[in-house]
């Protein structure tokens, strides 16, 4: 039941093919937590950010999960999302950066699920 969140900056807009993009990170990401249950992928442009150099093109991927996945599943998880990134962003951008965080999820979280 992973959430997904993948920021990107607004520049890569109509460059980087999204669909494709999770239609690669959802299934990978349930694959690599044995993940059950509703999960939820997000896609949300930026149009103002500040990234060391002036509108520079980024991806950012954060992975949130039910707390309980070993510190070695969530690394290696990261290097994984890295390299769909890479592939997804080979000749897309040049000098784009992109990175990820695999994290729990806060205790307090609760799902209503639909019957």
């Amino acid at each position: 039941m992973p959430h997904i969140d993948i920021d990107y900056a607004d520049t890569l807009s109509g460059v980087l093919d999204l669909p494709a993009l999770v239609a690669e990170l959802h299934p990978l990401v349930v694959e690599r937590v044995d993940s059950v249950g509703v999960g939820k992928t997000f896609c949300r442009p930026a149009a103002a950010f500040v990234e060391g150099r002036p509108r520079a093109a980024f991806v950012h991927v954060t992975v949130g999960l039910l707390a309980g996945r070993a510190s070695g599943v969530k690394a290696r998880l990261s290097e994984d999302v890295l390299a769909l990134l890479g592939k997804h962003l080979s000749g897309v951008a040049e000098g784009a950066t992109y990175s990820v965080e695999v994290r729990d999820l806060d205790p307090s979280y609760r799902l209503h699920p639909t019957h």
